[in-house]
């Protein structure tokens, strides 16, 4: 069975004095099935919104107000580093081993955790980068300034130093502060998209690609945040009067694709999925699970509650961790295919031109098995449903075993046929 993992972190002081629960944790780890618990747990952070990202090897936490990222080693269950960045980080995401942070002076700076190496891009937006959104091959970025920022990443990453790093595009339909991005790295036509949300009571889905806004949502509120579905089939919405909306973006009334509507068309939502306790305070960050069934919400209060999106549309108190919940991110529970893996991060370096990377190879994996071919298949492989036509095809072999026993029935009949005649 696998295993739903997935990591919160707080920001702020105790809202209480409750000595259950230690004062210097501010990170931790949880297991949401088969049974939910509490893994393990980082000290002395405090988290702000937008700054937690999760690899396979390490957590990389933004402290509010500072200019510092504390990284901590999932491995060893410790606080490996203390990052100093020249400007306070307002936002982080990752894109493979590259920690993309957004700044206070609307900067993006890249870090190569393998290398050291550091990139930084000039002020493109003229506030603070609030959010920030990675795929394979862009980095979008949201801002106070109402703009998002569509990057290419091997344009940012490229060695050429007197290359002008500028954004590929602008969005900009928003009339106020950007809260939240979210992203599907598909290459799809209908799931290559973004979807932004702002003040301005709305949330946009865009082709990122193109910059054209494919619908625009408006709310009764103005969201917090929102979390797409792992298969981009839902989003879902937080908004400051704590009601939470979960959009079919492909069902019955499609919002994109092929069945849909204009994409002019405005969508007005007013009944929410479910609204949270008053006791709770608004959703400030939320996430899908893997399988899209399970919503987790993390709140002010210091409660994480768990939706179920299938059956109902009541929550369930997961935890309480007394302080304000400001990040949830889970843990893929797929393994990660990658020929090297982040043993020891690199602390970042502009000083030098040269770099050296320090990553650990992962052994050479075996040859599939079987067992593995058909695990991993669409359906029933081709080979699959070869074999098994040609075993219906060819005629029954009887075993040794088979033989004797056909042998000893055929000497029961006989006794059998002499007691009768007897």
């Amino acid at each position: 069975m696998l295993t739903e993992a997935f990591v919160s972190a707080i920001c702020g002081p105790p809202l209480s004095s409750n000595t259950a629960i230690s004062k210097d944790v501010g990170i931790y780890c949880h297991t949401l099935s088969p049974a939910f618990s509490v893994k393990s747990t980082f000290k002395k952070s405090s988290v702000p919104v937008n700054c937690l990202a999760v690899s396979e090897t390490h957590v990389f936490a933004a402290q509010q107000d500072k200019a510092y990222v504390h990284v901590y080693s999932r491995l060893r269950g410790n606080q490996e580093a203390f990052v100093a960045f020249p400007e306070r980080i307002q936002c982080l995401t990752l894109a493979g081993d590259v920690l993309i942070m957004g700044t206070a002076e609307g900067r993006l700076m890249l870090w190569e955790t393998c290398t050291g190496r550091l990139v930084s891009t000039p002020a493109r937006h003229v506030q603070k980068v609030s959010c920030v959104a990675a795929t394979p091959s862009h980095i979008l970025t949201g801002s106070d300034d109402s703009d998002i920022h569509v990057w290419s990443l091997s344009q940012l990453l490229e060695w050429d130093s007197a290359a002008e790093l500028e954004p590929e595009r602008s969005l900009s339909n928003h009339r106020a502060a950007i809260t939240a991005l979210a992203t599907n790295p598909s290459f799809s036509a209908d799931t290559n998209f973004c979807v932004s949300a702002s003040k301005d009571k709305s949330c946009i889905i865009w082709n990122y690609h193109t910059g054209d806004a494919l619908r625009t949502l408006i709310f009764p509120k103005f969201p917090l945040c929102l979390s797409l579905d792992p298969a981009s089939r839902a989003i879902c919405v937080s908004c400051e009067d704590g009601t939470l909306y979960v959009e079919e973006l492909f069902g019955e009334k499609p919002l994109l694709g092929p069945a849909s509507e204009e994409a002019s068309t405005v969508v007005q939502f007013d009944t929410p999925f479910g609204v949270t306790q008053p006791a709770a305070g608004p959703a400030s960050c939320l996430s899908f699970s893997y399988d899209g069934t399970t919503l987790l919400t993390g709140h002010s209060k210091g409660q994480i509650m768990r939706w179920d999106i299938t059956e109902n549309k009541t929550s369930v108190e997961l935890t309480n961790v007394n302080a304000a919940v400001s990040n949830i991110v889970f843990v893929s529970p797929l393994p990660i295919q990658k020929a090297t893996r982040t043993v020891n991060i690199v602390k970042p370096s502009q000083a030098e031109r040269k770099y050296t990377f320090a990553a650990q190879f992962d052994p050479i994996a075996t040859s599939e098995s079987r067992f593995d071919s058909l695990l991993h298949a669409t359906g029933f492989s081709r080979e699959a449903l070869e074999n098994a036509i040609a075993a219906f095809q060819q005629p029954m072999v009887e075993s040794e075993e088979e033989k004797e026993l056909q042998r000893q029935s055929e000497q029961f009949w006989e006794i059998m046929k002499d007691a009768r005649l007897s």
